[in-house]
């Protein structure tokens, strides 16, 4: 993959879950960038729906993509800001010339977005954005996030 998004939290600085995972496989190199990020442009945090690049350290792909999933609410509707999500990963994969990308199932862990919506909101926001990505993987973490996505897939 050129590039990989990372399911992050605001602070850019790890944690747990794909957050967690991307930042101790990637190496000191991602944080640095990360703490960067902060400096410059963010420095109350990544807002949620948006994303920015860095480094993927010593993954196997060019850039990490970090955005900030919302959290699942039963009294709000924060689709939208899911939909951000892929859609501004997409947006900055465009900007870096990226052709490849993996994404998590963004919300779905810890944060508590039910899997089948959140594969819902994934596929179709990914379908009908326009990108200059050719190749699109959604790297899941379990059976049941694999069977989400494949329905989602085969209805969308």
């Amino acid at each position: 993959m050129d590039a990989i998004v990372n399911a992050a939290n605001s602070s850019l600085m790890g944690g747990g879950g794909v957050d967690g995972a991307i930042h101790r496989a990637g190496g000191p190199q991602i944080l640095a960038e990360c703490k960067q990020v902060r400096a410059d442009r963010f420095p109350d945090g990544l807002p949620t729906g948006k994303a920015v690049a860095t480094t993927a350290g010593r993954l196997p792909a060019r850039w990490v993509i970090h955005t900030v999933g919302p959290v699942w609410s039963k009294r709000q509707d924060r689709s939208a800001l899911l939909a951000d999500c892929y859609r501004n990963s997409l947006a900055v994969a465009d900007e870096l010339g990226a052709r490849s990308i993996a994404f998590p199932a963004i919300s779905a862990g810890i944060y508590g977005w039910p899997m089948d919506d959140a594969a819902r909101i994934a596929v179709a926001t990914v379908r009908a954005t326009p990108s200059k990505v050719s190749d699109v993987t959604f790297a899941l973490f379990s059976p049941d996030a694999l069977r989400a996505f494949e329905a989602a897939l085969a209805t969308s």
